[in-house]
């Protein structure tokens, strides 16, 4: 399309909406009554650079309504939450250390492969997931900020590259030697899981599941 562009002005009868749809720049004015076979005349007036800045007026009871124009936006994609609680025989104290220690969680998470703290950075860790679910195998990295925690009550993080995901661990003392662990994750179902979404929640609380009652042990001998 040439630097030169034509704007487009219609007006309506008496018993017929009006529509308004016209540049605010340089261009031939083009100015159409809207019957059936429509005439026009043509003014130059205006010139227009780009077709970002129009917008179009339609009645409405109280006024025109001013639409800008918007560029297209793929869909947002969904988003799952799951939760597991389980109760652990130590402090939650003891609960707490050890969950913090990033580093140890491919220990007892199913499907975590490793971790790694970056050493400049000690909040920020690198991610990796591996694990063969719905005839896939599946690979996913991130890297994760490590949020401000409340000591012996809440760890909580979010990702800031690759796979987009957040969560909490929430530890709540039920004696002088055990507590509840409550771990919540989130996460943005990757496009290749997409076919699968409805199955991919519970599979994920049975994985979280399985991981904590590992904790439970693992816990034991921290």
């Amino acid at each position: 399309m040439s630097a030169t562009t034509t704007a487009l002005a219609f007006t309506s009868t008496p018993n017929s909406p009006k529509l308004t749809h016209f540049f605010t720049r340089n261009t031939n004015l083009i100015v159409f009554n809207s019957t059936l076979l429509p005439t026009c005349r043509i003014s130059s007036s205006l010139k227009l650079q780009s077709l970002d800045h129009f917008f179009f007026r339609v009645p409405h009871q109280h006024g025109s309504l001013r639409r800008p124009s918007k560029p297209f936006s793929s869909p947002v994609m969904e988003w799952q939450d799951c939760t597991v609680k389980m109760e652990v025989d130590v402090p939650a104290s003891v609960a707490y250390k050890c969950y913090s220690d990033r580093e140890a969680i491919p220990r007892w998470m199913p499907f975590i492969s490793s971790v790694k703290i970056l050493e400049d950075k000690p909040d920020l860790s690198e991610w990796s997931l591996k694990y063969k679910a719905f005839g896939r195998d599946i690979e996913y990295s991130w890297l994760a900020r490590n949020m401000q925690p409340i000591p012996n009550q809440k760890i909580h993080w979010r990702s800031m590259e690759g796979l987009s995901n957040r969560g909490a661990v929430r530890f709540f003392p039920k004696g002088p030697s055990s507590c509840f662990i409550e771990l919540t994750v989130s996460y943005e179902v990757p496009q290749l899981l997409v076919p699968v979404a409805s199955a991919l929640q519970p599979f994920l609380e049975s994985l979280l599941r399985r991981g904590l009652e590992r904790f439970a042990t693992f816990v034991k001998t921290y």
